[in-house]
């Protein structure tokens, strides 16, 4: 094919024309860098108010009771208000107490709301409607209102004062909402792999324990992290449910340091530090999972 002398001019006049439309077509989609200080000022601020109060916490468990309300954060450091949380109160027996009923909760807390979601997501059965209804409809009632029956509950089966009592009262919140979160999940795995244990000779609950519960992964750290964190850090029904120094949860502890007539700002601000500990830990565990497994569940409902 012969190409004239006008067509070859043509050519190389659109050339740098489609060059600079290209270029303007980039430069639509940078920040100019008016935006780009605007921007990253707006997270310099956010990041400054999201750690402020932690940061005045860590820094008041530092300072002695004279200097507690003042803001002389670094005038005669010590590390009293540790010891004496330690050496003078309680606060060992309330950790232990908290521990033993989050653990309970978190493991049984999983191991329900992944059967659960698992059931629902791929049996039919009779009442599965009503089922996820129930479980959705429990999420609307407020503390307040499920205060009371639920002490009369565990009143009459005499696990008032129980680590049980509190843990049963905890799956109530953590288990409907994690439930719901794994069937989800479970939806976006294929039933093919469900179809190849069954070939394979496998058990409905073994297809689940061997093939499809390694599969979702993220979605049971969700499900841990939700439950761990209910137990953990929950005051209301802890306060209700459990009474004398020896039941306490840290939650119900805490309250120990404010009365009618103050604070006792130091053990307080120390306590809060170490109880933080434990619930960073369980983020930073399941923090590699958390954004994959609550994206994925939101998927189906």
């Amino acid at each position: 094919m012969v190409t004239t002398a006008p067509a070859r001019a043509a050519r190389r006049s659109a050339a740098p024309a489609a060059r600079h439309s290209a270029r303007k077509v980039r430069l639509r989609g940078e920040r100019s860098p008016l935006a780009s200080v605007g921007l990253h000022l707006t997270l310099i601020v956010a990041s400054v108010i999201a750690v402020f109060p932690v940061l005045w916490v860590l820094l008041t468990s530092l300072k002695p009771a004279a200097y507690a309300t003042t803001t002389d954060f670094f005038k005669e450091t010590t590390f009293e208000n540790y010891t004496n949380l330690i050496k003078d109160t309680e606060f060992l027996t309330w950790f232990g107490n908290s521990v033993v009923v989050a653990g309970l909760t978190t493991v049984l807390g999983v191991f329900v709301s992944a059967t659960t979601g698992y059931a629902v997501s791929r049996f039919r059965f009779p009442g599965k409607r009503g089922l996820m209804w129930t479980l959705l409809i429990t999420q609307m009632f407020p503390v307040a209102v499920l205060i009371v029956p639920i002490y009369n509950i565990m009143s009459g089966l005499g696990l008032l004062n129980q680590p049980a009592g509190l843990v049963i009262t905890y799956l109530t919140i953590a288990v409907p909402f994690c439930a719901w979160m794994m069937k989800g999940f479970f939806d976006t795995i294929p039933r093919e792999i469900d179809e190849s244990g069954q070939v394979d000779g496998l058990t409905p609950f073994g297809t689940f324990w061997r093939l499809i519960l390694p599969l979702a992964k993220p979605g049971l750290a969700v499900t841990a992290f939700y439950s761990f964190i209910t137990a953990w850090g929950e005051v209301a029904y802890a306060s209700a449910f459990m009474v004398g120094d020896e039941n306490l949860t840290l939650a119900g502890g805490l309250q120990k340091f404010v009365n009618q007539y103050g604070a006792q700002w130091g053990p307080m601000t120390a306590a809060s530090v170490l109880i933080a500990i434990p619930a960073a830990l369980v983020f930073l565990f399941a923090q590699r999972h958390l954004v994959t497994g609550m994206s994925a569940g939101a998927v189906k409902g």
